[in-house]
């Protein structure tokens, strides 16, 4: 039996190498030296076990199809961290697999998480001319208007549900998912700027 003429793996061509452990490992040294040639023989070998990976946590062939290309571009791209003392070549991958896969899930519960809270603060806050019109009227309405636009997003939330829904600081950080501390801090700086907006002198 021919044992391909004495070459070491490193000799082989491409269309030679057969998929094992070694081979693999062969053909991402290559890949990480910029060798193209080489990356399709090893995308071939492990594009089917990581789009299994994917699906199996995702539980949607589209996405998992998305995060496999992702896994195998930064293969492509990180081919050179790959360290044989930490494991196969397979391993590395189907590994980095699944936790893209699983940063998917967790980044898509965020989004929803985000939204729910969207859709409570929506619910809770007043509208804004329902907030100036209970306010004051004609010219004073206006600038109060502007002056709560002058606020950021938090401080306006913050000012809102703490005094026009009477919701204590606590209600106000668990409503927005925000530190109790930075609740306290923003709704005093947007009382602050406000005052100074409309020209109110402290007291």
């Amino acid at each position: 039996m021919r044992q391909n003429g004495g070459r070491s793996p490193q000799d082989r061509s491409v269309d030679d190498l057969t998929r094992t452990d070694g081979d693999l490992a062969v053909l991402l040294g290559r890949v990480a030296e910029g060798d193209e040639a080489a990356f399709v023989p090893l995308y071939e070998a492990v594009c089917g076990a990581v789009l299994g990976v994917a699906r199996a946590v995702l539980r949607d062939r589209a996405q998992a199809e998305e995060v496999t290309q992702e896994v195998l571009v930064e293969v492509w791209r990180t081919a050179g961290r790959y360290r044989a003392d930490r494991g196969s070549v397979r391993t590395w991958v189907l590994t980095m697999a699944h936790r893209r896969a699983v940063d998917r899930v967790r980044s898509a519960q965020a989004a929803a998480d985000r939204e729910r809270r969207a859709a409570r603060l929506e619910s809770a806050l007043p509208e804004f001319d329902e907030v100036t019109e209970a306010a004051l009227a004609g010219e004073e309405r206006e600038r109060v208007r502007r002056c709560l636009g002058s606020l950021t997003e938090i401080q306006r939330q913050a000012v809102g549900l703490a005094y026009y829904r009477g919701l204590t600081c606590r209600e106000v950080s668990e409503t927005l998912a925000v530190p109790l501390g930075t609740v306290k801090t923003r709704l005093r700086d947007g009382l602050l700027r406000l005052r100074d907006c409309l020209g109110v002198s402290g007291g």
